[in-house]
């Protein structure tokens, strides 16, 4: 192979805070790749594909297992819930769904009941103490074991890899050592297994899961020196990452595209093409500053058309207007080559159609977004009108048959938001989705 003909590689990013439809975008990019890989977080993200009326709920396992023969890669950024992941397995073979592509980093970290119980812990004691509302806790984490599981690979001494769990004689003492860190509430609660059950129980999982486990980084390398194509899928959004999103209302990892070198074990060189995917409103689930934050009816019509209550947790999502002050932000820092707008759909029906391109504070007018969660707190919207549209959009499958008003309204933001829109979503199937060129 020459060196300018090295095969194209690309990523799928969230440019809000979640649940912007990158699953149904990494269903579709897959046929063009010839393995996907998950480079960060955990399953407190979720990834819900619809094929023929049929909805697909993923978490852990990246949206590619869906195309037989194609390798879905949990990469070593990635905090796994071993337990989660074979309960995703079981599902999809159940629906008859080829597994035997999905592999899974040695280097992962492990999520034990531990994490989970000291999530919950310290979401009801932020909520109870900081006043916060007791539904979303205090930073509004999904209660999964993420926060605790990466920060326990940072502490080290008591962290789980998913190659331990092939090692009985040295996962013994790292969940003894898990228990004996934890706090005392996490100890005392009679609810947990004991620290033998628990181990007893991951040696189980490990032999379970031992032919998918492997050294991913090789892999990939392997992979690229034979001329294939990667997809990498982003879990969470840009706005959650934990050093660029609202902190700290973020997620714990780095879930921009920033995160894809460190987590997967690759070089920035090897991603060519950066998609990023946003809704053509805003959404966001737990706590943390949302500006463009809508009330009400409204705000209730547009949750129940978009079907916007969690992947993972079920939760109904907060309803916001676009943000283009944040979608800049978010393009400028992923590097983006290109957009793909979803659920354009929802909007059918409200007019006038608010998006906001300007933040006001202390009475100064700003088009930088503020990655901090305090200092966006203050910030007021500057909110412009455009014209909507009453058609139903559904059934378009080609840029010139939609609605002028639609088109007006991809085209304002292609404009104020640094990269082109170059697919746009009128509906949750995998058909649904319109090219513009």
């Amino acid at each position: 192979m020459k060196k300018n003909d090295k095969p194209q590689s690309t990523a799928v990013i969230g440019l809000q805070w979640g649940d912007e439809g990158k699953g149904k975008i990494v269903d579709r990019l897959a046929t063009e790749h010839d393995a996907v890989v998950r480079y960060n977080g955990g399953a407190n993200a979720g990834h819900t594909i619809v094929v023929d009326d049929r909805r697909i709920s993923l978490h852990l396992i990246p949206s590619g297992i869906l195309y037989p023969g194609k390798k879905a890669i949990i990469a070593n950024g990635v905090v796994a819930d071993v337990e989660q992941l074979l309960k995703e397995i079981d599902n999809l073979e159940s629906q008859d769904i080829d597994t035997a592509g999905l592999v899974l980093s040695d280097r992962a970290h492990v999520v034990t009941p531990y994490h989970k119980a000291e999530d919950a812990r310290r979401e009801t004691l932020l909520a109870r103490e900081f006043g916060e509302k007791e539904d979303t806790g205090g930073i509004g984490t999904t209660r999964r074991g993420i926060g605790p599981a990466y920060a326990d690979k940072a502490h080290r001494a008591a962290a789980i890899r998913v190659g331990d769990l092939l090692r009985p004689d040295q996962l013994r003492p790292l969940v003894a050592r898990s228990a004996q860190l934890a706090h005392q509430d996490v100890r005392e609660d009679p609810d947990l297994p004991s620290p033998d059950a628990i181990t007893d129980r991951l040696i189980e999982i490990g032999e379970l899961l031992r032919p998918r486990i492997t050294d991913t980084s090789y892999l990939l390398h392997d992979l690229q020196r034979a001329g294939k194509r990667l997809l990498f899928e982003g879990g969470n959004a840009t706005l959650l990452d934990v050093d660029h999103g609202t902190y700290p209302f973020v997620t714990s990892s780095n879930s921009s595209a920033l995160g894809i070198p460190a987590g997967a074990g690759v070089s920035p060189k090897s991603i060519h093409n950066i998609m990023g995917v946003c809704k053509a409103y805003c959404t966001r689930v737990g706590g943390g500053p949302f500006p463009t934050e809508i009330q009400g009816e409204l705000a209730t019509t547009i949750r129940e058309r978009g079907r916007e209550f969690g992947t993972t947790t079920g939760r109904p999502r907060r309803i916001g207007w676009l943000d283009l002050v944040a979608l800049r932000y978010a393009v400028m820092l992923n590097g983006i080559d290109r957009i793909c707008m979803t659920m354009l759909d929802v909007l059918s029906g409200i007019d006038p159609i608010m998006v906001c391109n300007a933040y006001e504070i202390d009475g100064h007018r700003t088009e930088r977004f503020l990655p901090d969660a305090r200092s966006l707190e203050s910030a007021k919207p500057v909110l412009i009108s455009l014209p909507g549209f009453t058609e139903d959009i559904t059934g378009v499958r080609s840029i010139q048959d939609l609605p002028s008003n639609a088109r007006h309204y991809l085209s304002y933001v292609e404009e104020h938001a640094g990269a082109p829109i170059t697919l746009a979503g009128v509906g949750p199937d995998r058909e649904q989705t319109i090219e513009i060129s």
